[in-house]
C-alpha cells in the first residue's frame, strides 16, 4: 500500500481565529461557576463552624489543626460538589451533553474514505506477546466492524534498548504476520519500527512518529502497551474528528479490565461504580477546555504535532528537566492554540489496565506524584486558558493534599492526647452546641457525599444494576470494597505524603517498565518497601496506648490497623486465586463479567493460547516486516504487513 498525504483541507488555517459565540462563552462560565461558587461556600461554611466549634486557638498546636483542617475539607468539598454536580447534570442528560457527545450516538462506526488514521502502540520493554496479542484483537475487531482495512493503520512504536526483548518483539512481530495472511479479509496494516535513540521518552517516541510519518495520517489514535479498544470504537472516534474540524483533541473514558488478582477486581469494580459521576461533572464544566490522558485518545496530526512540542523546564530534575507526565501538557498546548479538546464520557469499547497489587501501584503513584508536581514549572506559561491551568493544578492539589491529611491526623492525634478532646479531629461529631452540630453534619455530606451518590446512581438504573451483578451482589460488593478502603486510605495517603516530600527534598524517581501481569506479591518485598507504615502504624499504637483514651483509640483504630496491616493488605489481595473466587461469588462484578465485550474474550483467550507459529523466512529473504529508526535513519519507512 502506498502512502498518499492526505488532505487537510477542512483543518482551520488559524484554529483560535474564531472565538466561541458569546453566549456558549456566557454559558460555560456560568457551568463553572455553578461548581466553583458551592465549592468555596462549603470550604469557608467548614472554616467557620470548625473556629466557632473550638473557639480561639489556644496555641500553636491547636492553630496548626485548625489550618489543617480547612485545608483538607476545603479539598473534599470540591470531591463532594464535583459528585453532586455530576449527578445533577446526569439527570439532565443530553440537554448538558457537548455536541461531540450528542452526535457520537448517531454516527455509524464505518470508515468514509475521507480519512486515514494511524492506530500508535508505544512501548518500551512490555511483554512483546501480550502487546501483539492486544494488537490481534484490535486488528480482528476491526475487520469485524467491516472495510476492507485501508482506513486504519496500526503502528507498534517501541524504544526498547534490552535485545532480548527487542528479539522477543520480532518474534511476535513474524507471528502476527503468519496470521494475517491466512485471518482474512478487512484487516488494517501493522506496521513495527524500533527507535535506538530514546530521546523524550513516550513522548518523543511519538513525536518521532508524526516527524517521520505523520504526512501520511490526518488522525492518530493514540494506545499504550495495556490499551484496548474496538473497531467500532476507533472508526467512531476518526468520524467524530471529520464531523467536527475545530477539534484536535477527543480523550475517551478507558475502563480497568481483565486483571483477576483480588487486588485489581476491586479496583475495577471501584472506577466502574465511582469514575462516572465526576467524569460526566468533568466533561460539563470543562466543554473545549478538556484535558489529554496520554492513552485511548485520538489527535489531528498536524494540529498535535505543530503544537505540542514539550519544553525542557529550568532547574534539575526532579522538578526541572525533562517533561515526565506529558499528556496534561501536550493537551494544554494544543488548547492554548486554538483547537477544542472534547472528552467522551459514556463510549464504549475501550480499556486499559492497571496495577494488580498494592505494591504496584503505590510505585507508580510515585512515579505519577513527580510527574505532576513537575507541573509547577508549566501551569503559569504564558497563553493557557483557564480550564488547562485547572487540570494542570487539580493533579498538583491532589498530591498535595496528603501531606495536609498526614499532618492533620498526626497533629490532631496529639493535640486530642494532650487536651482529652476529640476536637476537629472527629470532624464535630463529638462535639457540643449549634456549630459543632453544623461542623459534623457538613464534614459528614462532603465525606459520603461521592460513594452514595455513585451508589445511589447505579441503584437508580435497572440496566446499571444489572451490570453489576444485581442490586444484592452490588451492595455486598460496595460495602466490602468500602471496608477495604478504610484500611487502603491511611496507607496510600502516606505513602504519597512521601513521595511529595521526597520530590521536594531532590529525590529523583526511575520510570522503569511497570508490571502488568497478575503478580503475588512475596511477604519480603511487602514488608520491605512499606516498612514506612510499619513505623507509623507502630508509633501511632504506641501513641495511642499512652494516652489511655478509649474514645480516641477506637475512633483511630481502622488508621493504625490499615498502616500496621499493610504488607498483610499487599500479599492476600495479590493473589489471583482470591479473586477467581470473589468472581464465582458474584463479589466486584462490573459490566465486563456480566456483559463482556467480544474483544475482552478474545484478549482473555489469547492469553491462554499456545503461540502461533511464526512464518518460515524465504531463503535470501530480509526480514521486511521490521524497520529500525536510528539517529542516522530516522525517516526510515516502517514496513507494511
Amino acid at each position: 500500500m502506498s502512502f498518499v498525504p492526505p488532505s487537510h483541507d477542512t483543518v482551520p488555517a488559524v484554529p483560535g481565529a474564531d472565538p466561541a459565540p458569546p453566549q456558549e462563552a456566557a454559558a460555560l462560565r456560568r457551568r463553572r461557576l455553578a461548581l466553583a461558587l458551592p465549592t468555596v461556600a462549603t470550604a469557608l461554611a467548614l472554616a467557620v463552624a470548625a473556629t466557632a466549634s473550638i473557639g480561639v486557638p489556644d496555641g500553636p498546636l491547636e492553630a496548626a489543626v485548625l489550618v489543617l483542617f480547612c485545608l483538607a475539607m476545603a479539598w473534599q468539598a470540591y470531591i463532594g460538589w464535583q459528585y453532586l454536580y455530576g449527578a445533577i447534570a446526569a439527570g439532565l442528560g443530553a440537554r448538558v451533553m457537548s455536541a461531540v457527545e450528542r452526535q457520537a450516538a448517531d454516527l455509524a462506526p464505518q470508515a468514509s474514505g475521507r480519512s486515514r488514521t494511524a492506530a500508535v502502540v508505544a512501548i518500551h520493554a512490555e511483554d512483546a506477546a501480550a502487546v501483539f496479542a492486544a494488537i490481534r484483537v484490535m486488528a480482528r475487531s476491526l475487520a469485524r466492524a467491516g472495510g476492507d482495512g485501508r482506513d486504519l493503520d496500526i503502528f507498534v512504536l517501541s524504544d526498547t534498548r534490552d535485545p532480548e526483548i527487542a528479539a522477543a518483539e520480532e518474534r511476535e512481530l513474524a507471528r502476527i504476520l503468519a496470521w494475517r495472511e491466512t485471518a482474512g479479509p478487512g484487516l488494517p496494516a501493522i506496521r513495527y519500527r524500533r527507535r535506538q535513540d530514546n530521546t523524550g521518552r513516550k513522548a518523543g517516541n511519538i513525536g518521532e512518529f508524526c516527524e517521520t510519518y505523520g504526512h501520511a495520517y490526518d488522525f492518530m489514535i493514540v494506545l499504550d502497551a495495556d490499551s484496548l479498544m474496538t473497531g467500532a470504537a476507533m472508526r467512531r472516534l476518526v468520524r467524530l474528528m471529520e464531523e467536527n474540524p475545530r477539534v484536535g483533541l477527543i480523550q475517551t473514558v478507558s475502563y480497568a479490565a481483565g486483571r483477576d488478582t483480588l487486588f485489581a477486581r476491586i479496583q475495577q469494580f471501584a472506577v466502574r461504580l465511582y469514575a462516572p459521576l465526576s467524569i460526566r461533572a468533568l466533561e460539563t464544566w470543562q466543554g473545549p477546555d478538556g484535558g489529554y490522558w496520554g492513552h485511548n485518545a485520538i489527535l489531528r496530526i498536524a494540529a498535535f504535532a505543530a503544537n505540542a512540542e514539550l519544553p525542557v523546564l529550568p532547574g534539575r530534575p526532579p522538578l526541572g528537566g525533562e517533561i515526565l507526565c506529558h499528556d496534561t501538557v501536550e493537551g494544554a498546548f494544543l488548547r492554548r492554540a486554538g483547537w477544542e479538546l472534547r472528552l467522551l464520557p459514556e463510549e464504549p469499547g475501550t480499556w486499559e489496565e492497571m496495577p494488580t497489587n498494592l505494591t504496584d501501584l503505590l510505585g507508580r503513584e510515585r512515579r505519577w506524584c513527580q510527574g505532576n508536581l513537575q507541573h509547577l514549572g508549566v501551569i503559569g506559561m504564558a497563553g493557557l486558558t483557564a480550564g488547562s491551568r485547572w487540570h494542570l493544578g487539580a493533579g498538583i492539589l491532589s498530591y498535595l493534599a496528603s501531606p495536609v491529611w498526614v499532618a492533620f491526623l498526626a497533629l490532631g492525634t496529639w493535640q486530642a492526647i494532650r487536651s482529652g478532646d476529640l476536637g476537629l479531629l472527629a470532624y464535630g461529631l463529638t462535639g457540643e452546641g449549634s456549630a459543632a452540630a453544623v461542623l459534623a453534619a457538613l464534614s459528614v455530606a462532603v465525606l459520603a457525599l461521592p460513594k452514595f451518590l455513585s451508589l445511589g446512581h447505579v441503584l437508580l438504573s435497572p440496566e446499571r444494576r444489572a451490570a453489576f451483578g444485581g442490586t444484592k451482589r452490588l451492595l455486598a460488593s460496595a460495602a466490602l470494597e468500602q471496608g477495604l478502603w478504610v484500611l487502603l486510605w491511611p496507607v496510600l495517603t502516606l505513602f504519597n505524603a512521601g513521595a511529595v516530600v521526597s520530590t521536594f527534598a531532590g529525590r529523583v524517581v526511575r520510570w522503569d517498565t511497570q508490571v502488568r501481569d497478575d503478580r503475588r506479591v512475596p511477604w519480603s518485598e511487602a514488608c520491605r518497601l512499606q516498612a514506612d507504615s510499619l513505623v507509623a502504624g507502630g508509633l501511632l499504637a504506641g501513641a495511642l496506648v499512652y494516652a489511655g483514651d478509649p474514645l480516641l483509640a477506637l475512633w483511630m483504630a481502622p488508621v493504625a490497623l490499615g498502616l500496621l496491616a499493610s504488607p498483610a493488605l499487599s500479599v492476600l489481595t495479590s493473589r489471583a486465586d482470591y479473586g477467581h473466587a470473589a468472581r464465582r461469588r458474584g463479589l466486584f462484578l462490573t459490566v465486563d463479567d456480566t456483559a463482556q465485550a467480544p474483544e475482552l474474550r478474545d484478549l482473555a483467550a489469547a492469553r491462554t493460547a499456545p503461540p502461533a507459529p511464526a512464518r518460515p523466512p524465504v531463503r535470501g529473504e530480509a526480514p521486511v516486516w521490521l524497520a529500525t529508526a536510528t539517529d542516522d535513519a530516522k525517516a526510515s519507512p516502517a514496513r507494511e504487513i
